[in-house]
């Protein structure tokens, strides 16, 4: 296969252009996918400071990348979530290629930072991983770019991802999430704003990038994730692209096409008319429990329940250590 813009030697294949790229022009045409997916929307201004959020995985590094080499100022946050070895090794990767490109990398670790891991918050409110997971990271991320002055926040969630995201609002016909799946969540009080550049790029296409740019990354999946509805619908996804390749592309860009306007009469409460949680002061839609006259975030619940059952267990993990 020859290069569709050179006709020179192509080493990557991306079936839904029906093109192949030799290693400068994919690197460019990732690089123009993603700087089209911040134009078209304005994710960032003149002058402002992202902040990426940064698993060690393959998007997050080539976003983090991807935003350097567009010359726009971008940090980086890594969370330890505690799942045991994937995390340790998680974290090495994201250090490694922050220290090899000298960029700022932060650190949270849930465990001596926040009190609790992602195993032990699943464990004590017997909810899915993933659920624990999710919550606080969004929680950590928007509370640690506000503390150190960022304007944004950048995930690295692919076109795959924000297709499958998408098949599971649909068939649930969750309209409030649908009305929320935009490349960009815009700041409000107490919000920064929220980005997702590559939207645009699958992830066969981030595995080549890194591969191509030499970016070391997590491989395994999340031991936790298996059972997760998303991979289900990431699967159904990848069955009909291998039947018609470009299905994903067409089904995610045309709903942010032609949903937008249609979802925009369902909108939900403004935000910035949330209430203040008391705990942390965070913006929260979570209404008072009966009797209560004060708010508690979901993110601080969640954090109360699993410091209280591990206060509950280390007395017994002592006494098994003494006896």
């Amino acid at each position: 296969m020859k290069c569709r813009v050179c006709r020179g030697h192509a080493v990557v294949e991306v079936r839904r252009h029906n093109a192949g790229f030799c290693r400068e022009h994919f690197l460019r045409h990732c690089r123009q996918q993603v700087r089209r997916a911040v134009d078209d929307h304005e994710m960032i201004g003149a002058g402002e400071r992202v902040l990426v959020a940064v698993s060690g995985g393959k998007d997050s590094l080539a976003l983090w990348d991807l935003l350097v080499e567009l010359g726009f100022s971008a940090d980086g946050l890594y969370l330890g979530l505690g799942i045991d070895d994937y995390s340790d090794a998680s974290g090495e990767y994201a250090r490694s290629y922050a220290s090899e490109r000298a960029l700022t990398l932060h650190e949270v670790d849930l465990g001596p930072d926040v009190g609790f891991t992602v195993p032990e918050a699943a464990a004590a409110t017997r909810r899915a991983p993933c659920g624990a997971c999710g919550l606080s990271k969004r929680h950590l991320f928007n509370a640690v770019a506000r503390e150190r002055g960022y304007d944004v926040v950048a995930t690295g969630h692919n076109l795959d991802d924000e297709a499958a995201v998408l098949l599971g609002n649909v068939l649930r016909w969750d309209v409030e999430y649908l009305r929320r799946q935009q490349p960009v969540l815009p700041a409000a009080p107490g919000f920064v704003r929220k980005i997702k550049p590559l939207y645009r790029l699958g992830e066969r296409e981030m595995a080549a990038y890194c591969v191509l740019r030499g970016i070391d990354y997590q491989v395994e999946e999340c031991p936790m994730a298996p059972g997760n509805r998303h991979l289900g619908y990431k699967e159904t996804l990848d069955a009909l692209e291998l039947r018609s390749p470009g299905s994903k592309a067409v089904f995610l860009f045309g709903f942010l096409d032609r949903a937008r306007e249609l979802l925009a009469a369902t909108a939900d409460a403004p935000r910035d008319q949330l209430g203040r949680c008391v705990v942390c002061g965070s913006p929260t839609g979570v209404e008072p429990r009966p009797g209560d006259t004060e708010v508690v975030c979901a993110f601080c619940r969640l954090q109360t329940q699993a410091i209280a059952a591990r206060v509950m267990v280390d007395p017994v993990r002592s006494r098994a250590a003494r006896a």
